[in-house]
């Protein structure tokens, strides 16, 4: 069993050796391809870290009612126990006066409305935190049927927009990821395709002294893993250089307001993802060649 296993491998490494110019030709598509896929890996990550952290920032107003007799943590416990609540805080009428306050940097301003301290118009209110954007108009319906909350503010409009389109761009990242996977297993199934035609006459003899076909079709399996593997190599290292070099040069931020995910561990992760991508689709590539091959010469 083990020197057949060895066998494939050293047929497959024969059969990539021999056709040098051609596998090393597709391993260079593989690797632009690849280096393709991990600026999208990693931009798709970021802008994930991203739009979460924005996510995480969006949050309803819920102001108590005067005069409620519920305290506050029975009512928070009521809050919380709302599908899809994170956690719920809650404000003093004070302490959203000083919020309110802490909003204009002109000393006069500040003085000026901090004479209508005493006749405080501001309400007790919770702060709810959405475990998701999506979640929002279920929590605000929820919380809007509370005997206890007079109203509830969510951002408006402005807030579903912002939800929306930061779920369009996750999906617009993870969909370009996968074309780029599909683009480079059509090129390494290309090239395994022409590489078994040009060895035609030798998979007729074999087959002709009886050889199976899993026997013949696993040196080429080995063949475009390989092909998979060496176009995954400098992708790696340029990435992993890469983002370092720009998380370092730049501090973390990107244009100075948007915060990088560490390198560590991340790119690491991200380049044993481009590198096992390349070992994938070097392998269905070239299945999908020999199986349609073998299938055509029955």
């Amino acid at each position: 069993m083990f020197r057949r296993f060895f066998h494939h491998i050293k047929e497959g490494f024969y059969g990539f050796c021999r056709h040098i110019g051609m596998a090393l030709s597709s391993a260079s598509a593989v690797m632009i391809t690849l280096i393709l896929i991990g600026l999208f890996i990693v931009l798709t990550f970021n802008l994930y870290a991203m739009t979460s952290s924005i996510e995480d920032s969006i949050t309803l107003s819920a102001l108590i009612k005067d005069g409620t007799t519920i305290q506050s943590e029975d009512l928070k416990r009521q809050i919380e126990a709302i599908e899809g609540v994170e956690r719920a805080e809650f404000h003093t009428k004070d302490e959203e006066f000083d919020y309110y306050l802490e909003t204009y940097n002109d000393p006069d301003l500040r003085a000026f409305y901090e004479t209508y301290r005493e006749d405080n118009p501001f309400k007790d209110a919770f702060i709810v935190y959405a475990q998701s954007g999506e979640d929002i108009p279920h929590i605000k319906d929820s919380l809007s049927k509370m005997s206890a909350i007079d109203e509830v503010y969510d951002g408006g409009d402005n807030t579903y927009t912002l939800v929306e389109v930061l779920d369009n761009v996750r999906i617009v990242g993870g969909l370009l990821v996968g074309a780029l996977c599909i683009l480079a297993i059509y090129l390494i199934y290309n090239t395994i395709k022409i590489t078994i035609a040009s060895r035609s006459d030798e998979i007729w003899i074999m087959r002709n002294v009886g050889a199976k076909n899993g026997y013949i079709r696993a040196p080429f399996l080995v063949e475009g893993i390989i092909i998979g593997f060496i176009g995954a190599l400098i992708p790696m290292l340029l990435l992993i250089l890469g983002y370092i070099y720009l998380y370092e040069t730049y501090n973390g931020l990107l244009f100075g307001a948007f915060s990088l995910l560490h390198p560590y561990p991340f790119i690491f992760y991200v380049a044993l993802s481009l590198l096992g991508i390349g070992v994938i689709v070097g392998f269905f590539g070239s299945y999908i060649s020999v199986f349609k091959y073998l299938r055509l010469r029955r």
